[in-house]
């Protein structure tokens, strides 16, 4: 029996892997730790039907090509997607797959997580105890930020950022929102970029990375937030302007900072923002539950699996795919 070739970029979760394997138990997994270099990424491509792939891993027209006609489908254990050319796959007929909806509760707790964290300074506390600087309790001692009566404004009001609404009914929070095209819910009040800006004690950002949103927090962004706010981001690196921020943490033109995520990821150790005992940086950690990886996993082995067989991916990004004929490699 001949079965189609699968390429997945990285040992995924048990979960889904046994779903592949039900299907189609000969696999090429890239096993190390690190992802696979472009270099490998292209050779390893060539000749497959279907490619699982990560967040970490570039996938454009030139590994389209490589790939070759015959790739039915590119699923990502990813919700977002800015790592895959859409428009290339969807000229060349290509679905693609991915996670949305299982990781929501996973990242708006982590949002919650992080603002806590950075709000009460928990992580300078944790240092000061281990740098044996704990000689006394002093009255103005790490002072941090109250959470009830403050206003917490969300950038980008779609499953993530209304869980996080959700979670903020729970701190007395006056909610704020800006996302034209999203409907109120849990109590937020939408109102414009500036206005949230302007009476936000905390700003939580969750929008997807395209070329409308890269750096959408930058310097003018940032000055117009109060001197004593906390800015979360748990969306991509790329709509926060580094630099910029870099700047503003510095010059106190805002609080504190919190960030899941980066540009480029892993941030290089040189970073200035690693100087900032006002910013806390983690390793992408949003979707990191057990439960979450799981389902993550699942949700990209059904879509691999649905593309190979034919069928429609139950999570597509690009349906229209299944309006259109399929078009040849290098046809744009």
């Amino acid at each position: 029996m001949t079965y189609p070739r699968i390429f997945i970029t990285r040992i995924i979760p048990d979960k889904g892997l046994a779903l592949v394997k039900e299907n189609y138990p000969h696999l090429d997994i890239w096993p190390d730790e690190m992802p696979p270099s472009r270099d490998e990424l292209l050779q390893r491509a060539r000749g497959v039907d279907g490619l699982l792939c990560l967040l970490t891993e570039r996938i454009d027209a030139e590994l389209m090509d490589a790939a070759g006609s015959q790739l039915k489908v590119i699923s990502s254990m990813s919700v977002g997607v800015d790592h895959i050319d859409v428009t290339a796959a969807t000229a060349r007929g290509i679905p693609i797959g991915n996670t949305p909806g299982v990781l929501t509760d996973a990242t708006a707790d982590m949002a919650f997580a992080l603002l806590f964290a950075v709000a009460r300074r928990v992580v300078e506390g944790e240092k000061y105890v281990r740098d044996g600087k704990w000689k006394t309790w002093h009255p103005q001692l790490l002072l941090g930020k109250d959470f009830v009566g403050a206003t917490l404004g969300i950038v980008g009001f779609g499953r993530i950022g209304s869980a996080v609404a959700k979670r903020a009914q729970g701190f007395d929070l006056r909610v704020l929102f800006h996302d034209p095209s999203a409907k109120a819910a849990y109590g937020a009040q939408p109102v414009d970029l500036d206005t949230l800006l302007q009476e936000s004690d905390f700003v939580s950002v969750h929008v997807p990375l395209t070329s409308e949103t890269r750096h959408l927090v930058n310097a003018g962004f940032l000055v117009k937030m109060k001197s004593n706010a906390i800015l979360v981001n748990t969306s991509r690196g790329g709509v926060v302007d580094q630099s910029a921020l870099y700047d503003a943490l510095r010059a106190q033109t805002i609080f504190a900072a919190a960030l899941d995520v980066t540009d480029p990821e892993p941030l290089p150790m040189d970073s200035t923002l690693l100087e900032l005992d006002n910013c806390l940086i983690v390793p992408h950690l949003g979707s990191a539950s057990h439960h979450t990886r799981d389902m993550m996993s699942y949700l990209a082995a059904e879509n691999l699996v649905a593309g190979l067989k034919g069928e429609r991916l139950p999570n597509c990004v690009n349906p229209e795919v299944y309006s259109r004929p399929r078009k040849g490699i290098g046809a744009l």
